[in-house]
C-alpha cells in the first residue's frame, strides 16, 4: 500500500475530487482527517471508510476561521499521533465579474482560496519537520497556469496557490518536506455546476449548467471531463513517497487543455 502508516488531513473532503482522495488514501494505508464544512457528509466519508477497515475521523467546520484551520492539524495529530501529508483541497469559484466588484466577495474567495491554506500549513510545518518530513499539496487550477478572462479572481487565488507552493518548496526542502500544486482541469464535481453557472457571468447567464459542464469537457485534446478519481490519482503520487524527488512542481491534470 502506497500510504501505509501515514496520517494525512484532506479538506473539502466529503464531495469530489476530496472526497475521491480520502477513500483513495484511505485504501492505500493511510489514517485520515476528513475535513468539511458539512459535518453530516463528512461523517458519511467517515462512516465508509470505517467500515472498509480504515481508520478517520471527521472535522467539521469553516475554514475561513482561522482557529478552526489551524486547528484541524493538532487535532489530527492528537488522534493519529502525527502528520505525513496535508491536502489543502478546499477553494471557492469566487465572483466572476470586475466591473461592480464587491469587495467583500473578493475577500471571502482569496480567504478561503489562500488564507486558509496557509493557516493550516503554519501548523503542519513544525509537525512534519519533527516527524522528519512530509508532503503539502495545494489544489490550485489550470486557471493557476492560465489566466481566466471569467474567474480573475480565483485566477489571482491559484496563481498565488502556484507561487507559495514553488516558494515554500524552496523553504522547506532541507526539513525533507515537499510541496506542490495539483492543477485540475474541467471535472465532473459538484464545484464545476457553481463554476459555470455563476449568475454575475454574462457570458453564461440563462443557459443550461448541464450543457456549459459538456461543452466545457468536449473542448479539450480529450474531449471529455475529468473524473474525480483521476485527480485523486495524481494527487495520490504527488503526497506518496513516489514523488520523493518531486517539490515545487505545478502538475496540470487537464485532459491537454494547457498543453
Amino acid at each position: 500500500m502506497r500510504l501505509k502508516d501515514k496520517v494525512g488531513i484532506v479538506t473539502a473532503a466529503a464531495s469530489g475530487m476530496g472526497r475521491a482522495g480520502v477513500l483513495r488514501f484511505a485504501r492505500e494505508g493511510a489514517r485520515v482527517a476528513v475535513v468539511d464544512l458539512d459535518a453530516t457528509k463528512a461523517q458519511q466519508v467517515v462512516d465508509e471508510i470505517v467500515a472498509s477497515g480504515g481508520q478517520a475521523i471527521a472535522l467539521a467546520g469553516d475554514l475561513t476561521d482561522e482557529a478552526f484551520a489551524r486547528g484541524i492539524v493538532g487535532e489530527t495529530v492528537a488522534r493519529f499521533g502525527g502528520l505525513d501529508f496535508l491536502w489543502a483541497h478546499a477553494g471557492h469559484p469566487g465572483p466572476a465579474a470586475i466591473e461592480g466588484l464587491d469587495l467583500a466577495d473578493f475577500d471571502f474567495a482569496v480567504n478561503l482560496n489562500v488564507r486558509s491554506v496557509l493557516a493550516s500549513v503554519i501548523e503542519a510545518i513544525p509537525v512534519m519537520r519533527e516527524r522528519g518530513g512530509g508532503s503539502i499539496l495545494f489544489t490550485a487550477s489550470t486557471s493557476g497556469l492560465v489566466g481566466s478572462p471569467f474567474s480573475p479572481v480565483y485566477s489571482a487565488a491559484k496563481f498565488g496557490l502556484v507561487g507559495l507552493a514553488r516558494s515554500l518548496a524552496k523553504r522547506y526542502g532541507r526539513d525533507n518536506i515537499r510541496v506542490n500544486a495539483l492543477c485540475p482541469g474541467t471535472t465532473d464535481t459538484p464545484m464545476l455546476r457553481v463554476f459555470v453557472a455563476r449568475p454575475d457571468n454574462p457570458a453564461t447567464q440563462g443557459q443550461d449548467p448541464e450543457e456549459l459542464v459538456r461543452n466545457r469537457g468536449a473542448s479539450n485534446p480529450l474531449g471529455r471531463m475529468g473524473k474525480p478519481e483521476e485527480m485523486a490519482n495524481a494527487a495520490l503520487f504527488l503526497l506518496s513517497d513516489e514523488a520523493s524527488f518531486v517539490t515545487g512542481a505545478s502538475l496540470a491534470v487537464d485532459g491537454g487543455s494547457t498543453s
